[in-house]
């Protein structure tokens, strides 16, 4: 408080001497050395109820770990000044891609359930290393149900066949195809069909191909310092739902894709 980090919903720096007031406060958390990421994000579409952004590689969606003003939500307040601004859902920090925002409170609820109604549709592109004994082929299909349970450090998951009542797991679906091949490399199609933390990342290691950089699966590589020259080749490509208060189809792509 009496570094005027603490203020009320209508903006109102709240001191140590000021009186008690009924409603929700914020602390806007202070860290010692935020790293910056390099990339620079894009606005896709920003209307009245919903704001869709392109996030680099590298950038959180929500501020997390040493990473306060260096996330997505961050940037989009203070490119657009609406403090009401809000994240429904979420993208992996190493993942690039297509996010959607919320610009009002009082129809936020209605972008929220898209996507736990699986009122929303999307496509995400990756690339993974394949050879001359273990290749797909190009049309190749997959369709991966399964369970998703924590493993060992627990911000990492594995892929289940089956659960039962001694495994805490959470059953994950996906359709992945391989569109592209070229010399040593693969493109592939996912779509999720349930949103699973790090789901596309073990579907892509359960079918034999992890998708190329990924420094989680299918073994953890040792913590360093970000590698910008070697981004996860994850992409949130596509966007594709009936918009809840204009009832308008609408389809959104990221200004860039994956090339192999």
């Amino acid at each position: 408080m009496a570094d005027d980090s603490v203020y009320r919903e209508d903006g109102t720096i709240i001191k140590p001497d000021s009186p008690y007031q009924p409603g929700l406060i914020y602390y806007h958390r202070q860290v010692s050395a935020e790293p910056t990421i390099p990339f620079s994000e894009e606005i896709i579409e920003h209307n009245e109820h919903y704001l869709i952004a392109y996030k680099p590689h590298f950038l959180p969606v929500m501020p997390t770990g040493v990473f306060v003003n260096e996330c997505l939500q961050q940037r989009l307040i203070k490119a657009t000044g609406n403090t009401e601004l809000q994240a429904v859902h979420r993208l992996d920090r190493d993942t690039a891609g297509l996010v959607l925002f919320s610009t009002k409170p009082d129809t936020r609820h209605h972008y929220h359930e898209l996507f736990g109604q699986k009122k929303i549709e999307k496509q995400y592109q990756a690339i993974a290393k394949i050879s001359e004994q273990s290749s797909p082929s190009v049309g190749q299909k997959w369709h991966i149900k399964n369970y998703l349970a924590r493993s060992t450090p627990k911000f990492l998951f594995k892929n289940l066949e089956s659960a039962d009542e001694t495994v805490k797991a959470q059953y994950a679906e996906s359709l992945i195809e391989c569109t592209q091949i070229k010399s040593n490399k693969a493109l592939f199609k996912l779509e999720p069909i349930t949103g699973r933390t790090h789901q596309l990342r073990l579907h892509m290691q359960h079918i034999g191909y992890p998708i190329l950089n990924d420094r989680f699966y299918p073994e953890l590589q040792p913590k360093s310092a970000d590698n910008y020259e070697k981004p996860l080749q994850l992409l949130a490509y596509c966007l594709k739902f009936t918009d809840p208060v204009s009832q308008q189809d609408v389809t959104y792509h990221a200004p860039v894709t994956l090339e192999v």
